[in-house]
């Protein structure tokens, strides 16, 4: 399963049109919005890639849209790939110490630091 935020770009004055047309529409979810921005957050969901491509192909050609563009995506088999390498014996010992936060060196990345 694949899941990805769209971040949907709005003219605010259609703001509440478009926002009622994506809660409507069976293929998205709706999050979030900032109406001045003319900014709403949605996520789609797909056994594919192009499945959500499909998904996101059909959120474009609504009306009044201006641009929705796939921010972040998901996919089950990539985190069930990294699980079977994270050894939860080492990661529970290194959440349980009594060492402060300012002592943890954390470089943006946990893989490979064993």
């Amino acid at each position: 399963m694949n899941i990805s935020s769209i971040i949907v770009k709005v003219k605010p004055e259609n703001y509440d049109a478009v926002w009622l047309n994506l809660q409507e529409c069976e293929f998205c979810d709706v999050h979030f919005g900032e109406k001045e921005k003319g900014v709403i957050i949605i996520t789609i969901e797909g056994e594919t890639v192009e499945e959500e491509i499909e998904k996101l192909n059909k959120i474009e050609q609504m009306p009044m849209i201006i641009s929705a563009d796939m921010h972040m995506s998901y996919c089950e088999e990539e985190l069930d790939k990294l699980r079977e390498n994270i050894d939860m014996n080492s990661t529970i010992k290194e959440l349980n110490t009594d060492k402060k936060a300012e002592e943890i060196n954390y470089g943006g990345n946990l893989k490979g630091k064993y």
